[in-house]
């Protein structure tokens, strides 16, 4: 289980999907792309909390999730939160196939939120 120990900390959280055995670069690039993509989500709709994040660090955890419907499931709760959030489809150049959902990413938000999303992720 993945939590803090400030609610009020803010954060961001990467979900990547462990049944489609990406390589680890492919994993990393992935996570990257979800990864920034949720943080300017986060500047359309957060701007404040953005700036923070960035500000102090830009603090991130990358989560394991078992497959689609899961990543699928806990994006659509963070959205349905109105979270900034972003879901990651590859292109299929490489190693998936194209259209694979790959990687999640929440936030920033406060850490709070999101561990009542994605608390009881273990960590990749």
């Amino acid at each position: 289980m993945v939590s803090t120990s400030d609610p009020d900390e803010l954060k961001q959280v990467i979900l990547v999907r462990m049944d489609l055995g990406m390589g680890r670069g492919k994993m990393v690039a992935q996570g990257a792309h979800a990864s920034l993509d949720a943080y300017l989500d986060a500047v359309k709709k957060t701007p404040g909390i953005a700036s923070r994040w960035h500000g102090e660090g830009m603090r991130k955890v990358a989560l394991k999730v078992s497959g689609e419907s899961e990543m699928v499931k806990l994006f659509q709760e963070a959205k349905d939160d109105e979270l900034p959030c972003s879901l990651i489809t590859d292109a299929g150049h490489t190693q998936l196939e194209p259209g694979s959902k790959t990687c999640a990413g929440i936030g920033p938000a406060k850490a709070g939120w999101l561990d009542k999303i994605t608390g009881k992720l273990g960590l990749l």
